[in-house]
């Protein structure tokens, strides 16, 4: 493939992957209120309820990282090209995004359990809890948010170093990268409150740690669609 191709072909998957992103937020919303958390029978009865939207949420999940790993992948071979000595910190960023992609498809992995328990014609609902609780250090938490910051980090001061990308993309990696570093300590918040802001179930730690990075993909995305072979020769 040539280099006008890889642009090309990477831009697309990381678009694909934000869309994606994007047509699973009404999946979350329409559902309703799935209630505390705490409340084991409640949440439960709310997941077999559910259960249909549940997966397909699961599923756009896989397919949304499958799209970002082309795009990690492909942003680290463009470093490459614009400068081989940044090939360890392109390295370190497909990493990065590897381990991104893997934590949050065990807390989908936990979730879908936590599903299927549900659907049990004696449903154990403390086994529910169990699950859903372990998604939340992972999914949309402090582990998720560590490693996208590490991410945004690598990856920012790799595109600052080689100008592979305009530089305000790369500053706004590390923007994306503080924003991530603020929502880790969301962990020691209290108990998990869906309803509160800032702890290891709020929806403020969400909010901030993952619309800009989201933000991010798409600009480099769109840059990387309308770039040029020209620009590496």
């Amino acid at each position: 493939m040539n280099k006008q191709k890889l642009i090309k072909w990477t831009g697309i998957f990381g678009l694909i992957g934000g869309l994606l992103l994007l047509l699973e937020i009404p999946l979350w919303i329409i559902p309703g209120d799935a209630g505390p958390i705490s409340n084991a029978q409640l949440h439960s009865t709310f997941l077999n309820k559910i259960s249909i939207i549940a997966f397909t949420r699961i599923f756009m999940d896989i397919l949304m990282y499958m799209c970002w790993m082309v795009l990690f992948i492909g942003l680290r071979q463009l470093i490459i090209f614009k400068n081989k000595d940044f090939e360890w910190i392109g390295t370190l960023s497909v990493a990065a995004g590897v381990v991104w992609w893997s934590v949050s498809l065990v807390a989908d992995g936990l979730e879908g359990a936590a599903i299927l328990l549900s659907l049990e014609e004696n449903v154990n609902v403390e086994s529910v809890k169990t699950l859903v609780y372990g998604t939340l250090l992972i999914y949309n938490g402090s582990i998720a948010f560590a490693v996208t910051g590490l991410y945004m980090a690598s990856v920012g001061y790799a595109i600052l170093a080689t100008n592979v990308l305009p530089r305000w993309i790369g500053w706004f990696s590390w923007f994306s990268f503080i924003t991530c570093i603020l929502a880790i300590p969301a962990m020691y918040g209290g108990k998990a409150d869906t309803y509160g802001f800032y702890n290891i179930a709020g929806w403020g730690p969400t909010i901030v740690a993952n619309i800009p990075p989201l933000i991010w993909i798409f600009a480099v995305s769109i840059k990387m669609i309308k770039m040029g072979k020209s620009e590496f020769d």
